[in-house]
């Protein structure tokens, strides 16, 4: 359930307090300190305003904080209970559904930082697919302490971020979306491709690919809503798959059987959650292009 910052900036402290003590996971001292500077012009101040009570914290809370985390797929931790928050955020990049070798390779880098650093790896996953989030595990490995710890707090701002987000609505918003956008024009007939039907596939290395999400494309060829919008695009490689042969074939274009082009897959990958990733198709019975648009 969402609070106006106006609300917000209303409540007693203790209110407030409450209201945002799970922003930065199991940390409501956060909140405590910001309460004393409402009323807040909007969410981006609210924020700079915790991000900034987490960077001048002494360093032993700010370990404290860290700790505060649960590994990732850990399927003890998750028996005894995520918060609501860390729950949603693991399943949302698919950490509740792993086959059996993802969940070996996460137990062995889990394993393997936790023995080396002391704390949890920290990732902010609504920004990632398991693919990337394990890519991540091995690239921060060789750092020393002091730059995981570093790291470790740019990513729970991260977090923090996305959930305030979700939580407060102002009339600012936060810049944590990212949106990806398609857009099919058949050349054959020089128009926008209407009644296509799009599918967009996030591909896995270890374990199975999964549909993100089905759409057909409207009058102007596009879906009526973005792909993915509204949150950030996860790091990662995906698939569209564009059903051409049965829009050719209900518009009485002339096709071999069986059609030359049936389905045809778009593989591309993912690199800037909060960007805007446009992925086009330009299509006749017999051939396609496509670029990177924006």
């Amino acid at each position: 359930m969402s609070i106006t910052i106006a609300d917000l900036n209303n409540k007693s402290r203790d209110e407030f307090v409450a209201a945002l003590a799970n922003i930065f996971e199991h940390s409501p001292w956060i909140a405590e300190e910001v309460a004393l500077l409402r009323p807040f012009a909007g969410i981006n101040v609210l924020f700079t305003a915790m991000k900034a009570a987490v960077e001048r914290a002494p360093a032993e809370l700010r370990l404290a904080l860290i700790k505060a985390h649960p590994d990732l797929a850990d399927k003890t931790q998750r028996a005894a209970g995520l918060t609501a928050e860390s729950d949603a955020e693991q399943n949302s990049a698919g950490l509740d559904r792993l086959s059996d070798a993802e969940y070996d390779a996460f137990e062995r880098v889990n394993n393997a930082y936790r023995t080396k650093f002391g704390f949890p790896y920290i990732v902010s996953v609504r920004r990632h697919t398991k693919d990337s989030i394990l890519r991540d595990f091995e690239r921060r490995l060789p750092n020393d302490v002091p730059a995981e710890m570093q790291r470790s707090i740019e990513e729970i701002c991260r977090i923090a971020a996305l959930r305030l987000d979700q939580l407060v609505t102002a009339e600012d918003r936060l810049a944590v979306h990212g949106r990806l956008s398609t857009h099919v024009l058949d050349t054959h007939s020089g128009k926008p491709a209407a009644g296509i039907a799009v599918e967009l596939i996030e591909l896995s290395d270890l374990g199975p690919s999964r549909v993100v999400t089905r759409a057909v494309t409207n009058a102007d060829g596009r879906t009526d809503q973005p792909l993915i919008g509204g949150r950030p695009i996860p790091i990662g490689k995906y698939e569209l798959l564009f059903s051409v042969a049965d829009y050719f074939a209900g518009r009485q274009v002339p096709l071999s059987d069986p059609p030359f082009l049936d389905r045809i897959p778009l593989r591309f990958a993912v690199s800037e959650p909060e960007g805007h990733l446009h992925v086009p198709l330009l299509v006749t019975p017999w051939s396609y292009a496509t670029y990177r648009g924006s």
